[in-house]
């Protein structure tokens, strides 16, 4: 069974890359525009990993951490923001496994994710 990542972003154009850079690493990717979305798909499938942006409107991705660590304890989520610091330490405090600076590294992402995962290894773009 193929590893599933859920990218939650309200930007497009980010969605789209990652969800297309995950299935060319052999993922199964699906994705959402806010965190109440991300949050629903989350309930009603078990994901490998979930990528999400902090700052969405509708639900932000704090409260999608700690929505979703609340019932489902185990899930990895790393947090994705362009203030990576502050958010860090509020990320990791809510539960999730890391935070990424926006722009982001993919050679960064691809280990977090391996590392969360068990990935053997991701594609290169």
């Amino acid at each position: 069974m193929a590893k599933s990542v859920l990218i939650v972003d309200d930007t497009p154009v980010i969605r789209e890359f990652l969800k297309e850079f995950f299935i060319d690493a052999g993922f199964d990717a699906d994705a959402a525009e806010n965190g109440r979305e991300g949050l629903k798909m989350a309930l009603k499938k078990d994901y490998s990993l979930v990528l999400s942006d902090v700052h969405m409107p509708i639900m932000s991705g704090m409260d999608l951490v700690i929505n979703l660590k609340s019932k489902k304890p185990d899930i990895p989520i790393i947090m994705m923001d362009s203030l990576p610091n502050e958010q860090a330490r509020r990320a990791n405090e809510s539960g999730a496994q890391g935070c990424l600076a926006k722009p982001f590294d993919l050679d960064e992402l691809r280990l977090m994710v391996e590392r969360l995962t068990g990935a053997e290894k991701t594609a290169t773009k």
